[in-house]
C-alpha cells in the first residue's frame, strides 16, 4: 500500500513561567520533520494547568479542527505526554490520528536504533508507554491502517502487537528485561576488561546535535588512528543511539577511551530514559566528562540544564566535569580560550581538537610521574612493557641493566617498585 505523506497541526500549551515554550515548539517541529512529516502549522493556548479531559481547552478543540480540515493534514501532534483518556477523547473529537511527544520521540528512536541492543532498549519503551494506552491507540493505529499505510508510530510494537490482550504484552516486556539483562551482563564484562587495563575512560555527553560524535571523529583523525572507527555523524536530531567506544593513543604513549552515548533532548520521555540507563550507565563509569554544548545556540543554557538533570536522573554525580563550548566559531560571543574546566572549540578544527586533547590529558593523567627505573636484562618483558605504556624519556644501557628515565602511572610505579634505581651519590 502507497504511504500518503503525513502533514501534522503541531499544539502546545504554554503554561505560566514557562520561558521554554517557544523553543521547545520549535524543536517538535524539528522531531516531528525528523520522522518525515510536514508540519502545516501551530496552534497554541495560555492555560494556568492542562485541560484533564483534552488537555487543551474546549474551545481550541474545534479551532484545531477547523485549522486540521483546512491546511488537508491528517495527524494532531502534541507537544506534552498525553494520559490514554486525553487520547481517546482528542481522536474522538478531531476524527484523526494523535500522537503526543513522547510517542514522536519513541519513533524517532525506533527507526534509528541499530544494535540489538538499542532495539530492545527502544521496544521495551514503547510497549511500556503503549500498554496503558491500548484503548486508544488501537482506534489511532485502525485508522491510519485505512488511510495512510504507515506513518509516524507505528514502528516496534505496531498493530498486531497492540491488537494482544494486556497480559501477552506484559510477558513481553518481561521477555525484553530478560534479554536486556543479558546484554548488560556482557556490559559489564567488557568494563570490568577496561578498569583492569587501568585505562582511563573520557565520555561525550550532551544535548543531542551538539557535535559530540564530530569531536569523537576529528579526534580520531587528528591521531592518524581513526580509518574504518568513525561514528555516524550528521546535521540531525538522535543521528546515533549506540554508545561508541573508542581506544585514543597518545603520541606520548598514553592512552584513554573516549565514549559518545545518546544526546538528551527537553522532555526526553521517563520510559526512554529508564529503557537507556544501561547505555547511559557507561558514563557512570567515567574519570572524566566532557560536557558538549552548541554555545552557538541562543538556548544552550537550557540545554545545560537539560543534561545535567537527565544525568542527575540517571544518577551520574559527583564525576569530574569539562564544559566544552562547541561551535564557538558561529557564537556571537565573547569569551576566552579557555577558563578553568571549559573550553571554546570548533569540533571540525583540529587544533582546537589537540587542545581539548591536551585538557583532558591533564585531568586524566593527573596520577602519572616520572621515575627511574634500573632492568635487569632479563627482564625484557617490563621494558617491552614500558616502551609500550609509558612516556619514556630517556634509555641508557649500563652494566646492571637498561636504565630508563620514564613517566608512569600510579599503578605502574607501584607495581614496577623493585627495579626503582637507587638515587644518585
Amino acid at each position: 500500500m502507497e504511504e500518503i505523506q503525513e502533514r501534522a497541526v503541531l499544539v502546545g500549551i504554554r503554561l505560566d513561567n514557562d520561558e521554554q515554550f517557544d523553543y521547545s515548539m520549535e524543536e517538535l517541529a524539528s522531531l516531528a520533520e525528523a520522522c518525515g512529516v510536514e508540519v502545516s502549522g501551530m496552534i497554541t493556548q495560555n492555560l494556568e494547568r492542562p485541560n484533564p479531559s483534552h488537555y487543551i481547552g474546549s474551545g481550541k478543540v474545534g479551532e484545531i479542527l477547523t485549522f486540521h480540515d483546512a491546511t488537508d493534514s491528517n495527524l494532531v501532534i502534541f507537544n506534552d505526554e498525553l494520559s490514554p483518556s486525553q487520547i481517546r477523547n482528542l481522536e474522538t473529537e478531531l476524527d484523526t490520528k494523535v500522537i503526543d511527544r513522547t510517542m514522536l520521540i519513541l519513533d524517532i528512536f525506533a527507526r534509528r536504533a541499530k544494535t540489538r541492543e538499542a532495539q530492545l532498549q527502544v521496544e521495551l519503551a514503547q510497549l511500556q508507554y503503549m500498554l496503558p494506552r491500548l484503548v486508544g491507540l488501537r482506534a489511532s493505529l485502525s485508522r491510519q491502517a485505512g488511510s495512510t499505510g504507515g506513518g509516524v508510530a507505528t514502528r516496534g510494537p505496531g498493530e498486531t502487537k497492540l491488537e494482544l490482550d494486556r497480559r501477552r504484552i506484559e510477558d513481553q516486556i518481561a521477555r525484553l528485561r530478560r534479554e536486556l539483562e543479558s546484554v548488560k551482563s556482557h556490559r559489564e564484562t567488557q568494563r570490568k576488561r577496561r578498569v583492569k587495563r587501568d585505562v582511563p575512560v573520557v565520555s561525550l555527553v550532551g544535548y543531542t546535535n551538539a557535535g559530540k560524535s564530530t569531536i569523537m571523529n576529528t579526534m580520531l583523525a587528528g591521531i592518524g588512528d581513526g580509518a574504518g572507527r568513525q561514528v555516524l555523524e550528521r546535521d540531525m536530531l538522535f543521528a546515533t543511539l549506540d554508545t561508541s567506544v573508542r581506544n585514543i593513543h597518545l603520541q606520548d604513549n598514553r592512552e584513554f577511551l573516549l565514549t559518545d552515548t545518546v544526546g538528551f533532548v527537553g522532555k526526553l520521555p521517563h520510559h526512554l530514559v529508564k529503557a537507556f540507563r544501561s547505555t547511559l550507565e557507561e558514563a557512570a563509569d567515567a574519570d572524566l566528562l566532557l560536557h558538549v554544548v552548541d554555545v552557538s545556540h541562543p538556548e544552550h543554557r537550557y540545554m545545560m540544564d537539560v543534561t545535567e538533570d537527565t544525568l542527575a536522573d540517571i544518577g551520574i554525580e559527583g564525576i569530574p566535569e569539562v564544559h566544552v563550548y562547541n561551535k564557538s566559531d558561529l557564537a556571537d560571543l565573547e569569551h576566552p580560550r579557555k577558563q578553568g574546566n571549559s573550553i571554546w572549540i570548533s569540533a571540525k578544527e583540529s587544533g582546537d581538537i589537540r587542545e581539548l586533547t591536551e585538557l583532558i590529558a591533564s585531568k586524566v593523567f593527573g596520577d602519572y610521574g616520572r621515575a627511574k627505573l634500573l632492568i635487569p636484562f632479563d627482564r625484557g618483558d617490563v621494558v617491552s612493557y614500558l616502551n609500550e605504556h609509558a612516556d619514556v624519556k630517556e634509555t641508557e644501557y649500563t652494566e646492571d641493566g637498561t636504565l630508563m628515565d620514564v613517566e608512569i602511572r600510579e599503578a605502574d610505579r607501584n607495581r614496577f617498585e623493585e627495579f626503582f634505581a637507587p638515587p644518585e651519590k
